[in-house]
């Protein structure tokens, strides 16, 4: 699959996740067979202010290109601005994010309250699309409410800007992430467009997969929630894709040293304070359902130095050999 002119090995992407989908994670989940990633959300006034810290979330790792930045905002002007400034970054695509359902984004008119304003959606994806020659894509919900699903409306609008591809979360924002993915808005924006389209949401493992395929046409697969802490899949779902024979799952001790080593990046990239404290939420997520899970994700959440991190990790593995 091409998205522009970025040639995609396999049609599957990590959606961008505020506080999970960062660089390090980024590389991870790219090595363990994701097509390409999004970035966390990158607020457009953030570049134009020069926020550093707005700035730090444009870097990109060689390993894990292709990648797309996530931009949000609401003012056209701003986002083909800021625009230009994530492509002489360096990114390979820039995507755009109208499905974030979070309260301070929602209130002020960005993220998945644009799918409430078609005919403004439209203008910022022309203003993105006329300020730079990478390819722009964008990330929607299937509506506001139930009673205003319009994504087939908003993907063809996307199209008529110039987007070079569309994912699609079956959900309302009034759903936030509650209830079950709606595929068959999927299957609906498939047939509105031309471009490539993404389906998202309740994608759990490889037969997920299929089934989303199968009953909506959809031309590629982007995982979220169910990647957070399980890098793993998108090797299940790669080997789906392309028809190979799947992965072996990963052993308690591949496991383990994958976690350790994602606590290193994140020292490396953030520093050891802040690594640490990121850490609670990834931690969480990667021993979800192991036997005493609880009672270690609450000591993890305790640490305050790598050394004492990895010593009770040592310690957590041991148990579950035992």
């Amino acid at each position: 699959m091409q998205i522009g002119r970025i040639k995609l090995e396999v049609p599957l992407a990590l959606a961008p996740m505020a506080g999970v989908t960062d660089l390090p994670y980024r590389v991870l989940c790219r090595e363990a067979g994701c097509g390409f990633t999004v970035s966390e959300m990158v607020s457009a006034k953030g570049l134009l202010y020069k926020n550093v810290k707005t700035f730090k979330m444009l870097e990109i790792d060689k390993h894990e290109r292709p990648t797309a930045i996530q931009l949000f905002g609401s003012n056209p002007r701003e986002l083909a601005a800021a625009a230009k400034i994530v492509e002489a970054s360096g990114a390979d695509m820039i995507d755009f994010n109208m499905g974030c359902p979070v309260h301070k984004v929602v209130a002020n008119g960005e993220g998945s309250a644009l799918m409430k304003e078609p005919g403004k959606a439209q203008e910022i994806l022309a203003a993105m699309v006329e300020a730079v020659k990478i390819p722009v894509t964008v990330k929607i919900r299937s509506g506001w409410s139930d009673k205003t699903i319009n994504a087939p409306l908003m993907a063809h609008l996307a199209q008529e800007a110039g987007v070079a591809a569309v994912a699609v979360h079956g959900r309302t924002r009034e759903q936030f992430y509650s209830g079950e993915a709606d595929w068959e808005i999927i299957r609906q924006v498939k047939q509105a467009v031309s471009i490539p389209v993404f389906g998202n949401g309740d994608i759990r493992n490889a037969m997920d997969g299929q089934r989303m395929l199968e009953e909506t046409g959809c031309d590629g697969l982007m995982v979220g929630r169910a990647a957070d802490g399980n890098p793993w899949l998108f090797g299940e779902l790669r080997a789906l894709l392309l028809g190979i024979k799947p992965p072996a799952l990963p052993t308690l001790d591949e496991k383990f040293g994958l976690i350790k080593r994602h606590l290193q990046m994140l020292i490396e990239y953030k520093g050891e304070r802040v690594a640490l404290k990121e850490m609670r939420q990834h931690i969480n997520a990667y021993v979800r359902g192991l036997p005493s899970a609880a009672a270690y994700r609450s000591r993890f959440n305790q640490m305050l130095t790598y050394g004492d991190f990895e010593h009770l990790l040592e310690e957590y593995q041991e148990v579950l050999k035992n």
